[in-house]
């Protein structure tokens, strides 16, 4: 889960797109990078960091041109500790080309050997989106006639990535002295959309991760791209779009609903904040069935991304509905932070709780999902220290119990609480006197029943079935184990961090 831009505009694009990855720093937050173009010259800066970290206005000087793509980072493979994976990646081969990608490649080692071996070709960093670029960059070497560039050849050259690749990925590219190039997955499991303003100077064209990116620039949202196709738009405001995948099966991600996205934004036409919503009234009807005589006396939401779901419920159960915990707005996603240790820390400093909401009351409380537990435990025990009687537990999303292998942070079934444990023995591992889950038929009805042309999702980390079908045991065992050895880094370097603050 990346969030990504890509603009061509009729003025200068630094400010745009600097503003556009602020909108979408809820993405990612481990680093940041804007590249423009003018003429046949780039120019970039990136760094590790939030967007305002990264950015100062000497680097914001220097990102001249009328158009750009620029990434904010969250890392899903590679090491979260190497400044060398910001994006974008450039190559100068054949034509230069600048690329800021999201998603996860999951035959990318198969990739970097055929590279290496084959197509003569060298990746400098673990990331595999340099891996995209360079299949992107030799794709368009083959497709072109006398290293010359044209629309024709850069849709071959995308059905050549599609042919080459696996996974999910949805990319934003700059062919230099020609113009911004995007495209999506054949599968369409990560989202991207497009957006155009009308100026006197001719139409600019905005393309992103989210619809909210569009909406906060000024621009109009037109459609989302759809799987398999690509976009394509010159220096001079020509948009021209082909289907370049043989075969496409439209399956979006549905954690992008439950989790990731923002809730005022759209996607492949359904509104993120509607979905949760139906996702309360759906869980309102499973505690109704399930647990019918459970005595609550208040429904808190565990901020943000739970509160319509939270809200709808109380509203369903005739339930009063209240705020007890206050969110520290300066405190990252803890779901996206790398590092156990860090994540568990960060839960007391992000949240606090409002002791006369939950003083001799019977709470429920209500989030997204449960993913390794971490957080739902802390916040149990936040709600008995602040009085509760009982507290009980209801995920909007059904239990997490397989990795994910498309982008998003939750590679290993070691790690995911609900991977080996029934529901019963996950209540007792986060302390919770009833819990309850969403039923998956019934989230996927809360999306479709706001786009009834959606047939199919990818809900790999629900029921294991995994769409693109090339996810292997010995795949996802080599995956397990990557993770492994990146955890013990990330534990060593916090004890490291914990030593050094000791000795001083």
């Amino acid at each position: 889960m990346c969030g990504i831009l890509g603009v061509v505009a009729t003025t200068p694009v630094g400010q745009l797109l600097y503003d556009g990855l602020q909108v979408l720093q809820h993405r990612g937050q481990d680093a940041a990078g804007i590249a423009t173009a003018q003429g046949s010259r780039f120019y970039m800066h990136k760094g590790s960091g939030l967007v305002r970290d990264v950015f100062r206005t000497r680097n914001m000087r220097n990102l001249i041109g009328n158009w750009g793509i620029a990434h904010c980072r969250y890392p899903t493979a590679g090491s979260a500790y190497n400044a060398a994976e910001a994006q974008p990646f450039y190559v100068n081969s054949p034509f230069g080309l600048m690329l800021a990608h999201n998603g996860n490649l999951t035959n990318a080692e198969l990739l970097k050997r055929d590279m290496f071996l084959q197509d003569l070709r060298h990746m400098n960093t673990d990331s595999d989106s340099e891996v995209l670029l360079n299949v992107l960059a030799h794709e368009l070497q083959v497709a072109s006639t006398k290293y010359h560039v044209d629309a024709e050849t850069i849709f071959k050259a995308v059905a050549g990535v599609h042919r080459r690749c696996r996974g999910a990925y949805a990319v934003v590219a700059m062919i230099a002295g020609f113009g911004l190039l995007a495209f999506r997955d054949p599968f369409g499991i990560r989202p991207l959309v497009i957006g155009r303003n009308e100026t006197r100077d001719g139409p600019e064209y905005l393309v992103a991760s989210e619809s909210v990116a569009i909406d906060a620039l000024g621009f109009r949202l037109l459609r989302d791209v759809a799987p398999g196709e690509a976009v394509l738009i010159d220096v001079r405001g020509n948009f021209l779009s082909r289907q370049c995948a043989e075969r496409t099966l439209h399956t979006p991600c549905m954690f992008e609903y439950v989790y990731l996205a923002r809730p005022d934004s759209l996607i492949d036409g359904v509104s993120v904040y509607a979905t949760r919503v139906k996702m309360g009234e759906f869980l309102a009807n499973r505690i109704r069935h399930t647990h019918p005589h459970l005595p609550i006396d208040v429904v808190i939401p565990i901020p943000d991304s739970s509160r319509p779901a939270a809200l709808e419920l109380a509203q369903r159960l005739n339930l009063p509905y209240r705020e007890g915990f206050v969110k520290n707005r300066y405190i990252g996603r803890t779901f996206i932070m790398p590092g156990q240790a860090v994540r568990k820390r960060s839960v007391r400093q992000k949240l606090n709780a409002i002791a006369q909401e939950f003083r001799g009351k019977n709470v429920l409380l209500v989030d997204d999902s449960i993913v390794r537990g971490t957080t739902s435990r802390e916040i149990i025990q936040m709600a008995r220290e602040a009085g509760a009687k009982k507290v009980y537990f209801a995920s909007a999303s059904p239990p997490v119990r397989f990795p994910n292998v498309y982008g998003i942070d939750m590679p290993t079934r070691a790690e995911l609480i609900a991977a080996y444990r029934s529901d019963e023995e996950i209540r007792l591992e986060i302390g919770a006197d009833a819990l309850i889950y969403q039923d998956l038929e019934d989230l996927k009805q809360a999306v479709r029943s706001l786009n009834p042309a959606l047939l199919d999702f990818d809900c790999s980390c629900f029921d294991g079935r995994y769409v693109t079908g090339d996810v292997s045991e010995e795949y996802l065992a080599s995956i397990e184990d990557a993770r492994g050895k990146r955890s013990a880094e990330e534990t060593h370097n916090e004890q490291l961090d914990l030593n050094l603050v000791s000795a001083q």
